[in-house]
């Protein structure tokens, strides 16, 4: 693609990085065939090529973004499809990243956006003012109908139905382990605290169980995803920053061979701290955070032997044999390896180019794993967007939900927070992360969510405008 941006437009780095990206694109049209927003509303300007275009004019001309610009780069879920596609490895993700900077600088958005984005950069990335939250919006949901605006609307539907306890894991501090064989910071996320401390109970266990000293470091908090999607750089580097300090004082006093994270939409982002942060005092500690960020599957890969001997969970029998509740298996259907559905979060498969090693992780345990049509298309969960966007999201999660149970699984594994609580809002089976099945198949407990299961009045998605 041809650009023109002045000199003086050039000098700015990330000006420089985006004209790059630009020129690398070819119009060939292949994200369009992978892109969800495409795939559901069949509008070029809501396809990856179609914002390019958008974006190019926008930072071209250096003038203030539009509201059509802002319509249609707001409809994007930074899924990254797109960039697993494309033949001439369009960077679209730093591309994308800049817009969205670009509009947050320069364009005002009515109101009511204004606040909900405020909000939710003040409440989600803190989970004490998360967890607040959740619970007033579990007191509110009787009166969704009375929002006036979809998006509170979802908001109040965001809410579980129980909101677990904390959980002292999460505290700073170090887990020992007799015969050590790598010494590993857990990063335990922010939102994932408030929805289900689970996942980071299991990682713990697992992780331990096979060899990995776990610490958790003391200053640690949010990744800055939330806000790095909303364009908000400043609080976003603000949030990484933190971070970046927290690990690099491990790495320099008993030393990291990995930091471990387990909700993989975090895991873009820390693994992209060395490119955030190039031009930033802190440019060589971010890179060497980001050199060794990992995801929990790829430390996993390393820490399980080929022959580890494993206590593979039977798939449950019509009467729930073993404390595990039947989840609609046919009469024939009775005991033998349990069916996982394996839902891959695009922060995974397409932010991190991790596509094998859970479903391989899964399958040396003894699960029989299942994949779903069109898995590379997002559920529509994407950070905040289920709860911006939430006519498309929830079209998108319809779509995601009919593939993975079309398989008739028992259970469905997926390895983000954000996808588990998309698809768990509507799924009849139990959603679990990929680590908490680990953790079951080597001696841990069985999944609290496939313990207390009970299938759920599926809810019409919104209709879409």
């Amino acid at each position: 693609m041809q650009t023109n941006f002045t000199p003086e437009q050039l000098a700015d780095p990330t000006t420089a990085r985006s004209n790059e990206i630009l020129r690398a694109c070819v119009h060939c049209g292949f994200c369009t065939a992978t892109c969800p927003t495409y795939q559901v509303l069949g509008d070029e300007l809501d396809s990856p090529r179609g914002r390019i275009y958008l974006i190019k004019d926008m930072l071209e001309s250096g003038r203030p973004a539009d509201a059509k610009t802002v319509k249609h780069i707001d409809r994007c879920l930074s899924c990254l499809a797109c960039m697993t596609t494309c033949p001439s490895g369009v960077h679209y993700m730093h591309l994308v990243d800049h817009a969205r900077e670009h509009i947050e600088n320069t364009y005002r958005r009515p109101l009511m956006d204004r606040l909900l984005r405020w909000t939710l950069a003040r409440i989600l990335p803190h989970p004490g003012r998360f967890r607040m939250a959740l619970l007033g919006a579990k007191i509110g949901r009787p009166f969704a109908f009375l929002m006036p605006d979809a998006r509170l609307r979802a908001m109040l539907d965001m809410a579980p139905k129980s909101i677990p306890p904390v959980s002292r894991n999460d505290d700073p501090q170090t887990f020992h382990v007799a015969d050590r064989k790598m010494r590993v910071a857990l990063m335990t996320g922010c939102a994932q605290k408030a929805l289900n401390t689970d996942i980071n109970d299991a990682t713990i266990r697992l992780l331990t169980r096979l060899g990995a000293e776990v610490v958790i470091p003391k200053g640690m908090g949010c990744c800055g995803a939330l806000t790095h999607h909303m364009g908000k750089t400043d609080e976003s580097h603000a949030f990484a920053a933190r971070n970046i300090v927290a690990w690099t004082t491990e790495m320099e006093g008993e030393g990291l061979d990995a930091i471990v994270i387990n909700t993989s939409g975090c895991g873009t982002t820390v693994k992209d701290y060395g490119h955030m942060f190039r031009n930033d005092p802190l440019a060589d500690k971010a890179a060497a955070v980001s050199r060794i960020a990992r995801d929990v599957s790829e430390v996993l890969m390393d820490l399980l032997p080929a022959d580890h001997a494993f206590t593979t969970p039977p798939r449950p029998a019509r009467d729930g044999v073993g404390g595990v509740p039947t989840h609609r298996l046919p009469a024939d259907q009775g005991a033998g390896p349990m069916h996982v559905a394996y839902h891959a979060a695009c922060s995974l498969q397409h932010g991190q180019r991790i596509k094998g090693a859970p479903k391989e992780l899964l399958a040396r345990a003894g699960f029989t794993v299942l994949e779903p049509r069109d898995a590379h298309l997002c559920c529509g969960s994407a950070g905040t967007y289920n709860l911006m966007q939430p006519a498309i999201s929830g079209e998108l999660k319809r779509r995601k939900v009919a593939t993975l149970e079309e398989r008739a699984p028992d259970v469905i594994a997926a390895g983000n927070i954000g996808c588990m609580m998309q698809i768990g809002s509507d799924a009849s089976v139990p959603v679990v992360h990929t680590v908490e099945l680990l953790d079951w198949a080597t001696g841990g407990p069985v999944p609290p969510a496939v313990t207390g299961f009970s299938p759920r009045a599926t809810a019409a998605p919104p209709r879409l405008r």
